[in-house]
């Protein structure tokens, strides 16, 4: 029997409407930032025991031609809590890369080719387990691709993009830039479950 949709989404969002749109806010979410691989195991320790994580990566931009960056950091969620793993200062510790392929563990993200090949680059592996948003979001009728677009059309609510291109291997990360990579695991798991009994 086919399933019959319930809820109708607007295909798509302008850039001005989106603009229109207030900021999203985690207000009452943790972000441990994971830069030792005591940390790490301490951290993954935990994820092993969770059925579903928000996935993203970031890596320092290059504006040079025929540059390219190794990945900076991997963002995994578990409910109200991001943490983020400074792999450019730690390197891909084994504990992580048994996360990333375990197929039991769903992880949800976005455009995961890109995150594949940039993490291939510090470590072989086999990611296992994903979902990319962009392979079902237009099973709901949603024809946007951008996960800033979807979280808007979903939720009414604007994802800032200031901080993607900042450096991600400084010696710290700032406060936005945190915020803003929690921020992308976040949404991708928000997104999954607003839509996934209708999949």
């Amino acid at each position: 029997m086919t399933k019959i949709m319930t809820t109708t989404y607007q295909p798509t969002i302008t850039k001005e409407e989106l603009n229109a749109l207030p900021q999203l806010v985690y207000e009452s979410r943790n972000i441990i930032v994971v830069d030792t691989l005591e940390k790490s195991d301490k951290a993954c320790e935990y994820l092993e025991k969770c059925k579903i994580l928000g996935f993203d990566t970031e890596t320092k931009p290059a504006f040079a031609k025929g540059v390219t960056n190794k990945v900076a950091l991997i963002q995994l969620s578990a409910g109200n809590t991001c943490w983020l793993f400074r792999v450019n200062i730690i390197g891909f510790p084994l504990s992580l890369a048994r996360i990333i392929s375990n197929k039991n563990i769903l992880k949800v993200g976005l455009s995961l080719r890109d995150d594949y090949c940039s993490m291939a680059k510090r470590i072989k592996m086999i990611p296992q387990g994903f979902l990319d948003l962009q392979s079902v979001i237009k099973k709901v009728g949603i024809e946007d691709l951008s996960l800033q677009k979807m979280y808007g059309i979903l939720f009414e609510k604007k994802i800032s993009k200031s901080q993607r291109l900042t450096n991600w291997e400084a010696p710290y990360l700032t406060d936005k830039q945190k915020m803003y990579a929690a921020i992308d695991a976040w949404a991708c798991v928000d997104i999954y479950n607003k839509i996934k009994d209708e999949l």
